[in-house]
């Protein structure tokens, strides 16, 4: 009598949830999804008719003016100068607001002498020192950065100098009793502490940026988005200018992307441990 082995019956593939998929379909479409949604809470706003075409223009019509723009030349040219203004600007003000807070949060005269200034001077809107830049260097390039620069330092100085001032007094101590030099201990134990918070004030610095482009171009030059939602304002047109303001919220949201995926190695320590 011959025994049948039966083979193993394969298990029917389960179906995914429907919220499984979603998930797979990671952040590119929830960013999708909200971009619709938005588009057409605008096209219900502007079929209300509660607001005037002239100042309300619909989502078509948006478009078409960005595609006028590109074509005319006007809108690379804007971006090109908005960037180049926007990066300088925000490297001057990093590199002086991370500086800035390694000296008030690691040097007892920063603490005291330092430290007391940069909180009197952070509450100032930036915006306010517009008039005083071009006072000091004119209408040139040179107030532009400042402007831009002083709008960054404030987000990065404070969030950097939180991050470094509040690294665990242990280890300060066990890298003392194990002979870390000061420098080796800034280098290897506060900055890497503090990295997070210091990218934090990088994302917020690198916003303001863009914020701060729109006010520094409205004088004193012939390219750049911000002169170009000005010109548009002078002259009512709000298709240009909405187009104008998408195209500003695009490259601070890259830019945004830009550093958060740069500095991730150096924060993945403190996502691990959440």
């Amino acid at each position: 009598m011959t025994s049948t082995v039966r083979e193993p019956v394969a298990a029917r593939p389960r179906r995914l949830p429907m919220s499984a998929w979603v998930a797979r379909g990671g952040s590119l479409g929830w960013t999708l999804a909200g971009l619709i949604l938005a588009g057409l809470a605008w096209t219900l706003l502007v079929a209300s008719g509660q607001f005037p075409r002239e100042l309300l223009p619909s989502v078509p019509e948006i478009l078409r003016a960005g595609a006028d723009l590109w074509r005319e030349d006007l809108l690379a040219a804007d971006v090109l100068a908005s960037l180049r203004r926007a990066v300088g600007g925000f490297a001057l003000g990093a590199v002086a607001g991370i500086g800035a807070a390694v000296v008030t949060a690691n040097t007892t005269l920063g603490r005291q002498l330092l430290q007391p200034v940069l909180r009197l001077l952070s509450p100032i809107p930036t915006i306010g020192l517009v008039p005083l830049a071009i006072l000091w260097f004119g209408l040139g390039e040179g107030s532009k950065a400042l402007v831009i620069a002083l709008g960054v330092f404030v987000p990065v100085w404070i969030n950097s100098h939180a991050g470094l001032a509040s690294t665990p007094r242990d280890y300060l101590r066990a890298a003392r009793c194990l002979g870390a030099r000061r420098r080796q201990t800034l280098l290897e134990i506060v900055l890497p502490e503090a990295a997070p918070d210091i990218v934090s004030g990088l994302r917020v610095g690198a916003a303001m940026a863009f914020v701060l482009i729109v006010v520094a171009e409205m004088s004193g030059t012939t390219a750049g988005l911000g002169y170009r939602i000005y010109q548009a304002q002078l002259f009512s047109q709000a298709d240009r200018l909405i187009a104008c303001l998408i195209v500003l919220g695009v490259l601070g949201a890259l830019a945004d992307l830009v550093i958060a995926s740069t500095t991730a190695p150096l924060t993945r320590w403190a996502a691990e441990e959440h």
